[in-house]
């Protein structure tokens, strides 16, 4: 994509050396001097840029589309990145220019499966995803004003209910994983890991009571090393198998 810089100072041009567009045309433009017209900036009745559409790859096709609607800088970007012919990005901007958010369809399916925020210093915020293309969000991220995620919660089973949380270190990696595998919107099981991301332990409440009655300890290497069970619920390990 070309930068704002760019596009401003092709604008900057035309009016230093008197090749103004009249009130409400269409300035075309050949900006990299092969031959083909690759920009159209659309002016307002009062010289106003409304928006301006780009030929990136050449082919004869706008393949993305800044709007401006008389603003300094663009509000909105439509962008095809696959030069397809449909739109499978969207950017918004703030007032001020600054990347606000980014829609995207990922999987070029005509339905936006992805979106980015980002805060006023264009650090990103928040993820959100639609993993199975039903047009429904599915999973969100969050990430520290250094843009590093911190946690994220997951709807797997696609019911709308989250049943997965993540919590990461200061090194976004995972410490850890909490799951409702029966849909009552508790989590039962408990995984933790080690600093480099590997299983290290696992509890579950296998009778959905609220109190952990089972427990997995792995190795770093990944190897189950004693399971710990408590058969009466009473809070207390009361068996123990070593492998």
């Amino acid at each position: 994509m070309i930068s704002f810089r760019v596009k401003f100072t092709l604008i900057l041009l035309y009016f230093l050396s008197g090749v103004c567009p009249s009130y409400g045309e269409v300035l075309q433009i050949d900006n990299n001097f092969d031959g083909k017209m690759d920009q159209w900036h659309h002016m307002s009745n009062n010289n106003k840029i409304l928006k301006i559409e780009y030929d990136n790859n050449g082919d004869g096709k706008i393949d993305q589309t800044d709007i401006y609607e008389k603003n300094k800088t663009p509000i909105r970007a439509e962008v095809d990145r696959n030069f397809d012919g449909n739109t499978d990005q969207i950017q918004y901007y703030r007032i001020d220019g600054s990347l606000k958010e980014i829609e995207k369809d990922t999987e070029f399916s005509g339905k936006i499966t992805r979106k980015e925020i980002f805060n006023i210093n264009g650090l990103l915020t928040n993820i959100e995803t639609d993993s199975n293309g039903d047009e429904e969000m599915d999973g969100w991220q969050n990430f520290n004003d250094e843009g590093k995620i911190t946690n994220a919660k997951y709807d797997t089973k696609h019911n709308g209910k989250v049943d997965r949380w993540e919590i990461f270190d200061a090194n976004e990696t995972i410490k850890i994983a909490k799951f409702d595998t029966n849909e009552d919107d508790k989590p039962d099981q408990f995984q933790y890991f080690y600093p480099s991301g590997t299983l290290k332990k696992i509890e579950f409440d296998t009778n959905l009571n609220g109190q952990i009655d089972r427990w997995e300890f792995y190795n770093e290497d990944q190897k189950l090393d004693r399971v710990e069970l408590d058969r009466n619920h009473d809070g207390k390990p009361d068996l123990i198998k070593r492998k």
